[in-house]
């Protein structure tokens, strides 16, 4: 059997940020999957920043690098162009969501400087299902273009990303996918006597300590977060579970700081316990009943599990991921009022057997485009490796 190093690039095995590692997971899946159909055997070296916490686990398919900024310019073995330059495919997933401008020049020079490294380095890359934009810079979007231009393969993760990557100049086919974290191991959730419904709701901590106008949300987020809560324990035979998802030292994007100034207000409500591995969050989210949350990651673990969910965008990444699988239920932070976001949670609630029925066959048609995918990446896989450049 063949033997292939795939690098995942922008990607961890240890982030605070339990949706980095879910796509993390998800991604392992799905190449592995792929490996099997092209005839060969898959080892992992993961490329990200250096995380604090200590590694989900280890396997010995898996290999970790952290990466630090002196990486980019060392030219010796342990630099970043002799690790890329090691592998026969690097997957780019740009931690889902960063290949964009909006959080800041630092994070997207960062990222472009390795993609261009990545193109330097004569190693076939893969733009992953991702977010692909919005760029205000006309700068930095031209870069970025010819990143694409690059690529063995783009893909996104829906058609809002796949129509920016060609706004911006780019005119190569885009393979429109879905979220890898969708094929995220978890465990089935056992059977419950029958007793309160509970009621799963992530509030971020990023929104949660940030000015409402930082991400020109409609309504003050905070206020969004008590009344949810207000709304779901008037409910009967109603239990609330704030679920964290990001378990961050930064405090200003802690979820759990979030979770433990609303138990203040609410002492009624459960905390759920902090989870050591995304699988483990998504075991547990599988669990309820209905869910709600800010995190993207979080409210992909209640839609691939089988839960009713009501996801709360604070950016088209999501919208163009639930709306391109026909799955409508999102409300809007910064296009919706409090009193409209309350109203459409209490109608989802109410009506959460047939959002049930609605996210299955959206979640069926994110399966069928992430098959697709896996398709792609057989075809990269199987293919011989190419000679490698001098360093």
């Amino acid at each position: 059997m063949t033997d292939r190093t795939v690098g995942l690039l922008w990607h961890s095995m240890s982030s605070e940020n339990l949706g980095v590692g879910a796509l993390t997971l998800g991604h392992r899946e799905i190449v592995r999957a792929a490996a099997a159909k092209a005839g060969a055997q898959v080892r992992f070296k993961v490329l990200g920043w250096a995380d604090p916490k200590a590694p989900y686990f280890t396997a010995d398919d898996v290999e970790v690098r952290a990466l630090r900024s002196s990486d980019f310019v060392r030219l010796d073995e342990r630099g970043f162009l002799a690790e890329v330059r090691g592998c026969d495919l690097v997957l780019d997933i740009g931690a889902g969501d960063s290949f964009s401008d909006i959080y800041g020049p630092s994070r997207i020079l960062k990222m472009l400087a390795a993609q261009n490294l990545l193109r330097l380095s004569g190693t076939p890359y893969v733009i992953s299902p991702q977010t692909i934009g919005p760029f205000d810079s006309a700068a930095i979007r031209r870069l970025a273009a010819s990143v694409l231009r690059g690529a063995a393969l783009v893909t996104t993760r829906d058609e809002i990303s796949a129509a920016y990557a060609r706004e911006m100049g780019y005119d190569g086919n885009v393979l429109v996918a879905s979220d890898v974290a969708l094929r995220l191991p978890f465990d089935a959730p056992l059977a419950q006597p029958a007793g309160a419904l509970r009621v799963g709701l992530n509030v971020s901590g990023l929104l949660f300590n940030a000015t409402t106008d930082r991400f020109e949300l409609k309504s003050d987020y905070r206020d969004l977060s008590q009344r949810a809560i207000a709304l779901f324990l008037n409910k009967p035979q109603t239990k609330v579970v704030l679920v964290s998802h990001v378990l961050s030292s930064d405090h200003s994007e802690d979820d759990r700081v979030a979770a433990l100034a609303l138990k203040r207000e609410f002492p009624e409500i459960e905390l759920a316990p902090d989870f050591r591995t995304p699988s483990d969050a998504k075991s547990f989210i599988a669990g309820l009943d209905f869910f709600a949350g800010a995190r993207m990651h979080a409210c992909i673990a209640a839609f691939s599990s089988g839960v009713p969910c009501v996801p709360m965008a604070y950016s088209r990444k999501f919208s163009g991921l639930f709306g391109a699988l026909g799955y409508a239920h999102v409300a809007d932070l910064r296009g919706q009022s409090t009193d409209e976001i309350v109203a459409k949670l209490d109608r989802a609630y109410e009506g959460r057997e047939a959002l049930r029925r609605e996210s299955d066959l959206a979640l069926g048609r994110g399966f069928a485009r992430l098959d697709r995918y896996e398709d792609a990446l057989a075809a990269l896989i199987a293919r011989r490796p190419q000679a490698r450049r001098a360093a």
